[in-house]
C-alpha cells in the first residue's frame, strides 16, 4: 500500500489544478505515530503534504456530512461503503464527491502494538509486510499480519464499492473468513455470562464519546446524549448511563455499519465497541442478506419493506 501515494498525489494535484473539486480529503503524517491525521488540502501545491501507509485507519466519510463544495475523497473499501450511505440518507449528493479509490490490505491497530512497550514508542515504520517499531530502549520488526486491526482481519470488501479513480489494482478479496466468529462467542454464553462479558467490556467508559465523534454515521444535529428534553440518558459514569448509551448508539448503526473500526481506534480505553455493532451487522445480514452501503440504488433493510419480510406477523 506504501507505493500509492504517488498516485494518489498525482490524481489529487490534477483535480485541483483542473477546477473538478474544491478540495480532497485526506491523511497527513500525525503529530504521534501509529496516528495519522486527516486534513483538507485545498491548493496543488500542498498535496505534497499527503500521506498513505497502515495508519490512515480513520474513516474519511466522517467529513462530508452536510458539505457544499466539490470533494475529492480517498476511500478504502469500508471509507467507500459509507459514502454510499451518506448518498443514499442524502446528507451528500454523489455529483459534489470526486472519489479516489484506494485498495486496502488492512490496517494497523495502534492499541494491540502501543501495548506490547512499556516505553514510548517514537518511529513506526512498514516495508514489505513488516511492521518496525522503535523507542528509546527497543527497535523491534513484527509481521503487519499479526498487528492489523480485527475488523481487517474479517473484512471482505477491501476493495471500493464504488469510485471514480483508483490508484491501483484491485487486491484480492479474503475468502472463507468467518465474519462473525467474535459475536457466535458471545451468543453461546449463558445470560450471567453475558452481562459480566458486557459488564467488562464497559467498565473502563470515560464517556468521552470519542467513538461517537469518530463514526460516519454519528451525524444527528444533537445527540440523543445531548438532549435534555426529554433527557434520554444521563451523562455520568453510572453503569447504567453508560450501558444506554453503547446501546442505543449501537442501534442507530443497526444496518447502516461497515464495521470500518473508526469507533475501537479512536476510543483512548481500547475498548472493543464493535461487540455491539457486529452484533447487529450479523442478525441484519441473517434475517435480511443485508449488507450496507455495497449500492446506491437499494434502500437499507431497516428502512424499507418487502413482503417476503420474515416476520409473520408483518402479513
Amino acid at each position: 500500500m506504501l507505493g500509492y501515494i504517488d498516485k494518489i498525489k498525482e490524481i489529487s494535484e490534477r483535480l485541483l489544478t483542473d477546477g473538478k473539486v474544491d478540495m480532497i480529503i485526506g491523511f497527513r503524517k500525525g503529530t504521534m505515530p501509529l496516528m495519522n491525521e486527516p486534513c483538507f488540502v485545498k491548493n496543488p501545491s500542498d498535496v505534497k503534504n499527503l500521506v498513505w501507509d497502515s495508519n490512515c485507519g480513520i474513516n474519511l466519510a466522517n467529513y462530508l456530512t452536510g458539505r457544499k463544495e466539490k470533494i475529492g475523497i480517498i476511500a478504502k473499501g469500508c471509507d467507500s461503503r459509507n459514502i454510499v450511505t451518506h448518498v443514499i440518507e442524502k446528507k451528500i449528493e454523489r455529483d459534489q464527491v470526486t472519489i479516489i479509490g484506494v485498495p486496502c490490505k488492512g490496517m494497523i491497530d495502534r492499541h494491540k502494538i502501543s501495548s506490547m512497550f512499556e516505553d514510548e514508542i517514537i518511529e513506526v515504520s512498514e516495508k514489505d509486510g513488516k511492521v518496525t517499531v522503535k523507542g528509546n530502549s527497543f527497535d523491534k520488526t513484527l509481521d503487519k499480519a499479526d498487528v492489523i486491526q480485527q475488523n481487517c482481519v474479517v473484512c471482505v470488501h477491501r476493495n471500493p464499492v464504488i469510485f471514480d479513480e483508483m490508484v491501483a489494482d484491485t487486491v484480492e478479496e479474503q475468502k472463507d473468513v468467518d465474519r462473525f466468529a467474535e459475536v457466535n462467542k458471545v451468543e453461546a454464553m449463558t445470560t450471567e455470562e453475558k452481562w459480566e462479558h458486557f459488564e467488562d467490556l464497559l467498565s473502563p467508559c470515560i464517556r468521552c464519546y470519542a467513538c461517537r465523534n469518530a463514526c460516519p454515521l454519528c451525524y444527528c444535529p444533537t445527540c440523543f446524549v445531548d438532549e435534555h428534553r426529554p433527557q434520554w440518558v444521563g451523562k455520568t459514569l453510572d453503569p447504567t448511563d453508560t450501558r444506554t448509551f453503547h446501546f442505543l448508539r449501537a442501534y442507530h448503526c443497526a444496518g447502516r455499519c461497515t464495521d470500518c473500526g473508526a469507533c475501537v481506534r479512536a476510543c483512548p480505553m481500547n475498548i472493543d465497541v464493535r461487540a455491539f455493532t457486529k452484533k447487529l451487522e450479523k442478525d441484519v445480514f441473517e434475517l435480511y442478506g443485508w449488507e450496507a452501503g455495497l449500492s446506491v440504488d437499494e434502500r437499507p433493510s431497516l428502512d424499507t419493506y418487502k413482503p417476503d419480510d420474515p416476520e409473520e406477523f408483518i402479513k
